[in-house]
């Protein structure tokens, strides 16, 4: 039977927690929602869990027509044991502030040395390090590159401004944020 979930006018992670539980009682979900936040974070949880996405936008809402996907795809054990990170803060610690900046450059220097990272997910002031004018962007798009997915708060770069400034990985909200950190079979919170 098909479900309508209706999310208009709610905030992360309400669409995806709607969305998520229709999902699990039927293969075919339309979610309205009226933001494109909310279309990039639910499109994100649908494609996770290998059913595809159709969006049809009408007057400043959007229609996400989810289906079971024939081709889902199985994560591999060894995607499973990789750790995620979680960055709240755009500084290393806590102290004085040039020694903060430092010490996370170092950090994720060192991290750009490892090979058990799935997910990197920056939240609060952590944005700040994943957007224009960043002094470590460039680790983080080795990173990238490397096959690690970075991922930002949508909400958070909201606050900030700074949702058209991001310059490297993906937002993200809170739920999916929640759902990496507990299902990983590693977690690093900074």
């Amino acid at each position: 039977m098909k479900k309508i979930v209706d999310a208009r006018g709610l905030s992360c992670p309400q669409p995806v927690i709607l969305t998520k539980k229709a999902l699990e009682e039927s293969d075919e979900v339309t979610t309205i929602v009226d933001n494109r936040t909310a279309v990039e974070n639910v499109t994100k949880l649908a494609t996770s869990k290998g059913f595809s996405v159709e969006v049809v936008e009408k007057e400043g809402e959007y229609q996400l027509l989810i289906r079971k996907s024939c081709c889902a795809v199985a994560s591999s054990a060894e995607e499973q044991e990789k750790a995620v990170i979680l960055i709240t803060s755009n500084l290393f610690g806590q102290g004085e502030e040039e020694l903060g900046k430092t010490l996370m450059k170092s950090f994720l220097y060192a991290l750009t040395q490892m090979e058990n990272i799935k997910q990197m997910i920056f939240m609060s002031s952590g944005v700040f390090l994943t957007t224009e004018g960043s002094e470590v962007l460039e680790l983080l798009k080795t990173m990238e590159e490397s096959g690690v997915e970075v991922l930002s708060c949508g909400t958070c770069l909201d606050y900030y401004g700074l949702k058209d400034k991001l310059a490297v990985g993906k937002v993200t909200n809170m739920y999916a944020a929640v759902e990496a950190i507990t299902t990983a079979a590693r977690s690093i919170t900074l």
